[in-house]
């Protein structure tokens, strides 16, 4: 039966020309060597070196064996490399911070994939409004935080992208128009309107200021989707919404694009404060494929 060893001692041979010399290089005595030799080619049923008087040669079927083996002996090196590249992230902690709707519904498919790959990294997740986010990123008091729109110079690592979409009850007049239509923002602002937050200072307040508009009628503001989606459907006024947010049941709801589309971005962003861990990089690396 062949092991590591004996793959080691056939390379060992031919670099050396020598049993003896090999012997010493693997670590063992030159009879130990020679038995193994003679073992590996009652095993394999063939001669692999030739012996002279000063020098240990090999056939032209030991050559074949011979490059196989490196080759067999690489390949393992490069698996002890890569584990050792990796053993600083074999074991860590990541505090993460994110608003909720990405903790909730984004994150933990891949949350659980990264514990599947390194078990041994801890991940904490905090559940913020996204300029809390922000102020832990600037404190150093977290690793990575989800950042809404983030400013291209944070090298940020892009979770996901959606739309903006208005929410209407049914029967009311704007959701009158035909499937293909859309709706402005202006029209919204104009409403009787139902503000939802999600915990984010980016919301349909912050986006209609960004074009000069002001919502005329705000009649309720909540943080949680759901609620907003259930006071639409009860005629209290129109919403504006991350299409990522809407309900499966959609009854009661008539959902309309934007003439103008507005899009939101969600990243992962590592602290200003300081360089991300090995730990961090591994799962920035993992969210950008």
């Amino acid at each position: 039966m062949m092991n590591l060893m004996h793959w080691r001692l056939l390379v060992a041979v031919a670099d050396h020309g020598s049993i003896t010399a090999a012997a010493a290089q693997v670590g063992m005595t030159q009879s130990a060597a020679s038995q193994a030799m003679a073992g590996m080619e009652t095993t394999l049923g063939a001669h692999l070196f030739i012996r002279e008087s000063r020098q240990t040669l090999p056939t032209a079927l030991g050559l074949k064996v011979i490059e196989q083996a490196r080759v067999m002996l690489g390949a393992l090196q490069v698996i002890r490399d890569t584990v050792e590249d990796a053993r600083p992230q074999l074991r860590g902690t990541i505090r993460l911070a994110s608003f909720p709707m990405v903790l909730a519904a984004f994150l933990p498919p891949i949350l659980r994939r990264f514990n599947q790959l390194y078990p041994g990294i801890e991940v904490t997740a905090l559940e913020v409004s996204d300029d809390e986010v922000n102020t832990l990123l600037e404190s150093g008091l977290i690793d990575l935080g989800v950042v809404l729109n983030p400013r291209p110079e944070r090298n940020a690592t892009v979770l996901g992208r959606d739309n903006w979409v208005a929410v209407l009850p049914v029967g009311h007049v704007l959701s009158r128009r035909s499937a293909q239509e859309t709706v402005t923002l202006e029209e919204l602002a104009e409403q009787p309107f139902v503000l939802a937050t999600g915990g984010c200072t980016v919301n349909a307040r912050s986006l209609a200021e960004e074009v000069g508009l002001v919502l005329r009628d705000v009649r309720v503001e909540v943080r949680e989707w759901s609620s907003a989606f259930s006071l639409v459907r009860d005629g209290v006024g129109v919403g504006l919404v991350p299409e990522m947010t809407l309900p499966t049941q959609r009854q009661g709801l008539r959902i309309m694009p934007l003439s103008v589309p507005i899009q939101r971005e969600f990243a992962l962003v590592g602290s200003p404060a300081r360089a991300p861990s090995p730990a961090a990089n591994a799962l920035l690396q993992l969210v950008a494929g």
